[in-house]
Protein backbone atom coordinates (compact mmCIF):
# COMPACT_ATOMS: atom_id res chain seq x y z
CA UNK A 1 0.00 0.00 0.00
CA UNK A 2 1.74 3.08 -0.97
CA UNK A 3 2.32 6.24 1.49
CA UNK A 4 0.67 8.65 2.05
CA UNK A 5 2.79 11.50 2.03
CA UNK A 6 2.01 15.53 2.35
CA UNK A 7 2.92 17.48 -0.76
CA UNK A 8 4.35 20.01 1.83
CA UNK A 9 6.60 17.88 3.81
CA UNK A 10 10.59 18.72 2.57
CA UNK A 11 11.81 14.95 1.47
CA UNK A 12 14.80 14.18 -0.55
CA UNK A 13 14.25 12.19 -3.27
CA UNK A 14 16.70 9.66 -2.27
CA UNK A 15 15.39 8.69 0.53
CA UNK A 16 14.02 5.41 0.91
CA UNK A 17 10.42 5.26 2.52
CA UNK A 18 8.12 2.09 3.24
CA UNK A 19 4.74 1.07 2.78
CA UNK A 20 1.85 2.51 4.35
CA UNK A 21 3.68 5.50 6.17
CA UNK A 22 1.98 8.18 7.18
CA UNK A 23 4.11 11.61 6.94
CA UNK A 24 2.21 15.10 7.45
CA UNK A 25 3.17 18.43 6.56
CA UNK A 26 6.60 20.07 7.74
CA UNK A 27 8.35 17.11 8.06
CA UNK A 28 12.14 17.23 6.64
CA UNK A 29 14.10 13.98 5.65
CA UNK A 30 17.53 14.30 4.31
CA UNK A 31 19.05 11.94 1.73
CA UNK A 32 20.63 9.05 3.25
CA UNK A 33 17.54 8.13 5.01
CA UNK A 34 15.38 4.55 5.08
CA UNK A 35 12.52 4.32 6.83
CA UNK A 36 10.32 1.18 6.80
CA UNK A 37 6.65 0.52 6.54
CA UNK A 38 3.86 1.40 8.40
CA UNK A 39 5.40 4.54 10.60
CA UNK A 40 3.99 7.96 11.05
CA UNK A 41 5.69 10.78 11.73
CA UNK A 42 4.02 13.68 12.52
CA UNK A 43 4.64 17.71 12.14
CA UNK A 44 7.78 19.48 12.15
CA UNK A 45 9.61 16.05 12.49
CA UNK A 46 13.74 16.04 11.40
CA UNK A 47 14.88 12.90 9.94
CA UNK A 48 18.55 13.32 9.05
CA UNK A 49 21.06 11.25 7.06
CA UNK A 50 22.18 7.82 8.99
CA UNK A 51 18.49 7.29 9.69
CA UNK A 52 17.64 3.44 9.41
CA UNK A 53 14.37 3.56 10.79
CA UNK A 54 12.38 -0.16 11.20
CA UNK A 55 8.55 -0.51 11.00
CA UNK A 56 5.49 0.94 13.20
CA UNK A 57 7.59 3.51 14.61
CA UNK A 58 5.42 6.92 15.63
CA UNK A 59 7.83 10.02 15.44
CA UNK A 60 5.81 13.01 17.08
CA UNK A 61 6.42 17.07 16.69
CA UNK A 62 9.70 18.45 16.98
CA UNK A 63 11.71 15.23 16.81
CA UNK A 64 14.99 15.30 15.71
CA UNK A 65 16.42 11.68 14.62
CA UNK A 66 20.54 11.49 14.07
CA UNK A 67 20.98 14.65 14.82
CA UNK A 68 24.80 15.51 14.47
CA UNK A 69 26.89 14.07 17.48
CA UNK A 70 27.99 16.88 20.12
CA UNK A 71 31.03 15.45 20.26
CA UNK A 72 34.30 17.26 20.10
CA UNK A 73 35.99 14.18 18.36
CA UNK A 74 33.21 14.47 15.20
CA UNK A 75 34.63 15.53 12.05
CA UNK A 76 31.73 14.81 10.00
CA UNK A 77 32.47 11.16 9.22
CA UNK A 78 29.50 9.46 7.86
CA UNK A 79 27.87 6.90 11.27
CA UNK A 80 24.18 5.98 11.63
CA UNK A 81 21.59 5.98 13.83
CA UNK A 82 19.08 2.34 13.86
CA UNK A 83 15.88 2.28 14.99
CA UNK A 84 14.07 -0.74 15.08
CA UNK A 85 10.42 -1.43 15.13
CA UNK A 86 7.61 -0.31 17.23
CA UNK A 87 9.00 2.54 19.04
CA UNK A 88 7.21 5.61 19.99
CA UNK A 89 9.11 8.90 19.89
CA UNK A 90 7.41 11.68 21.59
CA UNK A 91 7.73 15.37 21.50
CA UNK A 92 11.02 16.87 20.85
CA UNK A 93 13.20 13.96 21.33
CA UNK A 94 16.79 14.23 20.03
CA UNK A 95 18.69 11.01 19.15
CA UNK A 96 22.15 11.55 17.55
CA UNK A 97 23.93 9.68 15.37
CA UNK A 98 27.55 7.89 16.09
CA UNK A 99 30.57 9.94 16.04
CA UNK A 100 32.49 8.27 13.78
CA UNK A 101 32.34 6.44 10.49
CA UNK A 102 30.98 2.81 10.91
CA UNK A 103 29.34 4.09 14.13
CA UNK A 104 25.77 3.30 15.38
CA UNK A 105 23.87 4.64 17.87
CA UNK A 106 20.91 2.17 18.57
CA UNK A 107 17.39 2.49 19.83
CA UNK A 108 15.54 -1.48 19.80
CA UNK A 109 11.99 -2.39 19.36
CA UNK A 110 9.03 -1.30 21.40
CA UNK A 111 10.69 1.73 23.61
CA UNK A 112 8.83 4.52 24.58
CA UNK A 113 11.22 7.85 24.65
CA UNK A 114 8.52 10.77 26.00
CA UNK A 115 9.06 14.47 25.44
CA UNK A 116 12.39 15.96 25.71
CA UNK A 117 14.45 12.87 26.24
CA UNK A 118 17.93 13.14 24.53
CA UNK A 119 20.10 9.61 23.65
CA UNK A 120 23.66 10.75 22.62
CA UNK A 121 26.11 9.78 20.28
CA UNK A 122 27.01 5.52 20.04
CA UNK A 123 24.43 5.31 23.09
CA UNK A 124 22.54 1.82 22.84
CA UNK A 125 19.41 0.96 24.31
CA UNK A 126 18.17 -2.32 23.96
CA UNK A 127 14.37 -3.78 23.78
CA UNK A 128 10.93 -1.90 25.48
CA UNK A 129 12.86 0.85 27.68
CA UNK A 130 11.11 3.72 29.20
CA UNK A 131 13.15 7.19 29.13
CA UNK A 132 10.61 9.79 31.19
CA UNK A 133 10.04 13.27 30.53
CA UNK A 134 13.40 15.22 30.34
CA UNK A 135 15.69 12.20 30.79
CA UNK A 136 19.41 12.68 29.00
CA UNK A 137 21.18 9.99 28.30
CA UNK A 138 25.16 10.76 27.58
CA UNK A 139 27.73 9.27 25.08
CA UNK A 140 28.43 5.80 24.53
CA UNK A 141 26.31 4.63 27.16
CA UNK A 142 24.41 1.07 27.49
CA UNK A 143 21.10 0.27 28.46
CA UNK A 144 19.91 -3.10 28.52
CA UNK A 145 16.08 -4.37 27.63
CA UNK A 146 13.05 -3.58 30.19
CA UNK A 147 14.91 -0.60 31.42
CA UNK A 148 12.78 2.30 32.90
CA UNK A 149 14.26 5.92 33.76
CA UNK A 150 11.65 8.24 35.33
CA UNK A 151 11.55 11.98 34.69
CA UNK A 152 14.92 13.68 34.59
CA UNK A 153 16.98 11.49 34.74
CA UNK A 154 20.56 11.97 33.83
CA UNK A 155 23.21 9.33 32.53
CA UNK A 156 26.48 10.83 32.30
CA UNK A 157 29.36 9.09 29.51
CA UNK A 158 30.35 5.42 28.87
CA UNK A 159 28.09 3.99 31.73
CA UNK A 160 25.53 0.96 31.43
CA UNK A 161 22.32 0.40 33.31
CA UNK A 162 21.87 -3.79 33.36
CA UNK A 163 18.12 -5.28 32.11
CA UNK A 164 15.34 -5.03 33.98
CA UNK A 165 16.47 -1.97 36.25
CA UNK A 166 14.89 1.50 37.11
CA UNK A 167 16.57 4.38 37.62
CA UNK A 168 14.05 6.97 40.00
CA UNK A 169 13.04 10.80 39.05
CA UNK A 170 16.23 13.30 38.65
CA UNK A 171 18.67 10.91 39.39
CA UNK A 172 22.39 11.42 38.30
CA UNK A 173 24.54 8.78 37.62
CA UNK A 174 28.16 8.22 36.39
CA UNK A 175 28.61 4.48 37.19
CA UNK A 176 27.31 1.22 36.47
CA UNK A 177 23.40 0.36 37.60
CA UNK A 178 23.66 -3.43 37.78
CA UNK A 179 20.20 -5.61 36.53
CA UNK A 180 17.26 -5.94 38.17
CA UNK A 181 17.60 -3.22 40.65
CA UNK A 182 15.79 0.01 41.90
CA UNK A 183 18.59 2.86 41.90
CA UNK A 184 18.45 6.76 42.72
CA UNK A 185 18.83 9.71 45.46
CA UNK A 186 21.71 11.86 45.79
CA UNK A 187 24.38 10.30 45.74
CA UNK A 188 23.06 7.09 43.73
CA UNK A 189 22.51 4.34 45.95
CA UNK A 190 21.23 0.90 45.59
CA UNK A 191 17.28 0.68 46.75
CA UNK A 192 16.54 -2.73 46.47
CA UNK A 193 15.16 -5.64 43.45
CA UNK A 194 12.77 -4.56 40.94
CA UNK A 195 10.54 -7.19 41.96
CA UNK A 196 7.57 -5.05 39.49
CA UNK A 197 9.72 -5.81 36.33
CA UNK A 198 10.96 -9.09 37.73
CA UNK A 199 7.39 -10.45 38.31
CA UNK A 200 6.60 -8.82 34.97
CA UNK A 201 9.50 -10.59 32.79
CA UNK A 202 8.35 -13.63 34.58
CA UNK A 203 11.07 -14.09 37.12
CA UNK A 204 9.98 -16.57 39.39
CA UNK A 205 9.78 -15.42 43.22
CA UNK A 206 12.35 -18.30 44.36
CA UNK A 207 15.09 -16.82 41.16
CA UNK A 208 13.98 -12.92 42.57
CA UNK A 209 14.97 -14.12 46.38
CA UNK A 210 18.24 -15.57 45.22
CA UNK A 211 18.63 -12.21 42.91
CA UNK A 212 17.62 -10.55 46.46
CA UNK A 213 20.75 -12.74 49.14
CA UNK A 214 22.79 -12.05 46.03
CA UNK A 215 22.72 -8.26 46.17
CA UNK A 216 22.56 -8.19 49.38
CA UNK A 217 25.69 -9.93 49.12
CA UNK A 218 26.89 -6.95 47.14
CA UNK A 219 25.73 -3.70 48.80
CA UNK A 220 25.26 -5.00 52.27
CA UNK A 221 27.73 -6.95 52.89
CA UNK A 222 31.40 -5.52 54.55
CA UNK A 223 33.62 -6.92 51.67
CA UNK A 224 34.67 -5.71 48.39
CA UNK A 225 33.16 -6.30 45.08
CA UNK A 226 35.35 -8.72 44.29
CA UNK A 227 34.65 -10.43 47.07
CA UNK A 228 30.93 -10.46 47.13
CA UNK A 229 30.96 -11.85 43.54
CA UNK A 230 33.00 -14.87 44.73
CA UNK A 231 30.30 -14.82 47.69
CA UNK A 232 27.54 -15.15 45.62
CA UNK A 233 29.07 -18.33 43.33
CA UNK A 234 29.43 -20.15 46.36
CA UNK A 235 26.21 -19.30 48.14
CA UNK A 236 23.31 -18.63 45.26
CA UNK A 237 22.36 -20.77 43.45
CA UNK A 238 22.80 -20.31 39.54
CA UNK A 239 20.32 -19.12 36.99
CA UNK A 240 20.60 -16.98 33.91
CA UNK A 241 20.25 -13.85 35.98
CA UNK A 242 22.59 -14.85 38.22
CA UNK A 243 24.92 -15.33 35.71
CA UNK A 244 24.03 -12.05 34.38
CA UNK A 245 24.53 -10.52 37.68
CA UNK A 246 28.24 -11.76 38.42
CA UNK A 247 29.27 -11.03 34.21
CA UNK A 248 27.96 -7.43 34.56
CA UNK A 249 29.52 -6.54 37.66
CA UNK A 250 33.29 -8.67 36.34
CA UNK A 251 33.15 -6.23 33.11
CA UNK A 252 32.64 -2.75 34.22
CA UNK A 253 34.85 -0.38 33.46
CA UNK A 254 33.50 2.24 35.22
CA UNK A 255 32.95 0.85 38.81
CA UNK A 256 29.03 -0.29 39.80
CA UNK A 257 27.25 2.53 42.44
CA UNK A 258 27.57 3.20 45.70
CA UNK A 259 26.65 0.68 48.40
CA UNK A 260 25.12 3.39 50.64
Amino acid sequence: MASDISPKAEISPNAHIGNNCKIFPFVYIEDDVVIGDNCIIFPFVSILNGTRMGSNNKIHQGAVIAALPQDFDFIGEKSECVLGDNNVIRENVVINRATHAGGQTVIGNGNFLMEGAHVSHDTKIGDNCVLGYGTKIAGDCEIGNGVIFSSSVIENAKTRVGEGSMIQAGTTFSKDVPPYIVAGGKPVKYNGPNTTMMTAYGISEKVQKHIANAYRLVFNGQNSVFDAVLQIKEQVPDSTEIHNIIEFINTTKQGIISKL
